[in-house]
């Protein structure tokens, strides 16, 4: 006899579920988290002979429940669904969808390392074979945030190791990472395939020697704007002396001197090589013969483009553009440290075929760019910039746009001035982004960047989805010319150096143009505001900002309700950063019904007391509230230096450093 299960779902049930995986994600925006997790279990299902049935008797077969054989169906299905937004919706149906989907995920996103536990994640997500870890929030880029905070790679990966015996792949962003991580990563996993590191630390050439000679099936070694120590370890030499596996090799961010000969050698016993991106250590001469033994290179980072000094006096070097002609496959160049504008033709050959070309380290002048640029007739991505802005804001280079979209993006220093943009204007119809960085930071200079280049883009790239502009005056008119040229935008930063800057030709607040953006602007979801702003500017945002998610705040306000105005106004907002603004204890506790549905909120120099952030922490107790003191600043009592609050189903972490204080 069979008896009816207990029933599918509760609220309690629909809580657990939704809980848990609002911490595996960044596509959720719901409710508060809870205290555990339970997975129930199918009960034994048998089939036993009917009722008086003898020894001739044909046994009587029993069919399976309906919701096993609808969790047998939709465990097919479920291995198809790729989106994690997706996956999280379809986790909340009932507990038998949310069982399935964890058990049918094979990647794993946690966009807070100290918002789960790697207990719990693995708890559910037993199958896991990719895993994508992100530690510091994003202000950690500009020395917002002191050095030894916290997250820390090794309790992770030490999880890992014994939950995830076939994991593949690890992809970490702003995390600490150690050469003693690393090895135990290289020897749990036998069949590891990929490793990525974007502006991490931690770790040195120990460490990826040690990856290197173990992981023997791996494809791609990824090495982005992380600081790796050079321990005077020949990490190159270290890969296997058979055929390798290699797809993918990026360490231009490596800066110590590398084998080179070693490195041929790899590259010539690499067939399935695809990209491959050199630090300043490789000469233009060296690169040569790398292009020699691979030509199938889809992507290449030329690294230094100069000769070497015990060649640069030979008079008759070896033919560069017939070795690029020889590449009929590259569709990416990057790179060009130390150029030497005399070598720079050497890639015309390449030229049409192209589809992206970054410049963003070279210190190239007009005039030398446009016999380059008028034959890349396939161009989607184009960087232009100097070394000195790329130092200036090294890591705000979100490179997983190189390879999620083919969009035509543009990168610019400032010195090419409003008649620069004017010009990308003419030209550029399919621009999909634009970034546009200082020459120098300071405030008090004229820059050679305005509202002029600002309208220019906006009437002549109509498509245009992404602007990060940084100048010195601004108007109104100009932002609103935009958000009626561009209604597509998505993501608007207006970086206006120095502080407080109005409207340079009428002296008015910038409030005008800020709402012109997110009321025409209709798909909106990251927002970045500057100048003079008063209450009416966040009123807007309130307003019309339904879907925006992410907002960073400097400099602008002037009292508690502006920020009043976002925290009530934004359903969608996920992400909140704000520094040297007005905003005290009233505007933080204005947001109490909204704090368990975003993924952080970060105040840095605001007039917020340690008392309003004791608050906070009493009445929303699955939130994290961490005051961060910083070493030059001696005296708390009356402001706190930095709040950084975040969800976490933990609770508070155990390696906070003594700077840190959890409320």
């Amino acid at each position: 006899m069979i008896t009816n299960k207990k029933p599918r779902s509760s609220d309690t049930d629909s809580n657990y579920m939704r809980d848990d995986r609002t911490e595996m994600s960044e596509d959720d925006d719901r409710s508060p988290p809870s205290n555990s997790i339970t997975h129930d279990s199918s009960p034994t299902r048998t089939c036993t002979p009917g009722p008086g049935s003898g020894s001739s008797s044909v046994p009587e077969y029993l069919a399976p429940y309906p919701d096993q054989v609808l969790e047998n169906v939709l465990e097919n299905v479920l291995w198809f669904l790729t989106s994690r937004k997706d996956r999280n919706a379809a986790s909340l149906v009932c507990r038998s969808w949310y069982r399935v989907e964890a058990l049918t995920r094979s990647d794993l996103f946690i966009g807070n390392c100290y918002a789960v536990s790697p207990k719990r994640a693995m708890s559910r997500f037993t199958r896991i074979r990719s895993v994508t870890l992100k530690g510091k929030p994003r202000f950690a880029d500009f020395n917002l945030m002191p050095p030894n905070w916290g997250a820390h790679f090794a309790p992770w990966v030490s999880a890992m190791a014994m939950t995830y015996p076939w994991l593949e792949k690890v992809h970490l962003k702003r995390m600490s990472v150690t050469d003693d991580d690393l090895a135990l990563l290289a020897e749990s996993f036998s069949g590891f395939k990929e490793l990525v590191l974007v502006c991490c630390d931690g770790f040195g050439t120990s460490g990826l020697a040690i990856v290197v000679s173990r992981c023997r099936q791996l494809k791609v070694l990824d090495l982005i704007e992380s600081e790796v120590s050079d321990d005077e370890v020949d990490w190159i030499s270290c890969f296997p002396d058979t055929e390798t596996c290699l797809e993918s090799l990026i360490f231009d961010c490596v800066d110590c001197p590398i084998d080179f000969d070693a490195l041929e050698r790899l590259v010539a016993r690499s067939p399935s090589l695809k990209k491959l991106r050199l630090n300043r250590y490789v000469s233009i001469g060296q690169l040569y013969r790398l292009m020699v033994r691979a030509p199938h290179l889809t992507h290449l980072g030329t690294g230094s483009f100069s000769p070497s000094e015990d060649v640069a006096q030979v008079e008759q070097g070896p033919d560069y553009a017939s070795a690029f002609a020889a590449c009929k496959s590259l569709v990416c160049l990057s790179g060009f440290r130390e150029l030497i504008p005399d070598y720079l033709p050497a890639i015309n050959p390449v030229c049409a075929n192209l589809t992206s070309l970054n410049f963003s380290y070279a210190e190239v002048s007009a005039e030398q760019l446009k016999p380059i640029i008028s034959n890349c007739h396939k161009l989607q991505i184009f960087w232009v910039c100097v070394l000195s802005a790329c130092f200036l804001n090294r890591h705000c280079y979100e490179m997983c746009v190189l390879s999620l979209f083919l969009v035509f993006i543009v990168q610019v220093l400032d010195s090419i001035c409003d008649e620069g943009l004017q010009a990308v204007a003419a030209t550029c119809k399919e621009l999909r982004e634009l970034r546009v960085f200082p020459v120098d930071p300071r405030e008090d200079i004229e820059g050679p960047v305005s509202e002029v280049g600002l309208q220019a883009i906006s009437e002549g790239c109509r498509k245009l989805q992404s602007i990060l502009y940084f100048c010195h005056r601004m108007t109104n008119a100009a932002v609103v010319a935009m958000s009626k040229n561009c209604p597509d935008l998505v993501v608007f930063r207006l970086c206006i150096m120095g502080r407080h800057q109005p409207d340079h030709v009428t002296g008015e607040p910038m409030d005008e143009g800020f709402g012109a953006i997110v009321k025409n602007c209709k798909k909106l979801t990251r927002l970045a505001v500057s100048g003079l702003l008063t209450d009416r500017a966040f009123a807007y945002i309130g307003k019309y900002g339904k879907i925006v998610r992410t907002l960073s705040v400097a400099f602008a306000g002037d009292s508690d309700m502006g920020l009043k105005y976002v925290l009530e106004g934004c359903p969608r907002l996920q992400k909140l950063e704000i520094r040297d603004s007005p905003f005290g204890d009233a505007a933080l506790l204005s947001g109490l019904h909204h704090y368990y549905n975003m993924r952080f909120l970060w105040m840095s120099a605001c007039k917020l007391s340690r008392q309003g952030c004791q608050q906070i922490a009493q009445a929303l107790p699955r939130l994290v509230v961490e005051v961060i003191k910083h070493e030059d600043n001696v005296d708390m009592d009356e402001y706190v230096d930095t709040l950084y609050m975040y969800r976490s189903l933990e609770g508070p972490r155990d390696d906070a450093p003594r700077f840190v204080s959890i409320l």
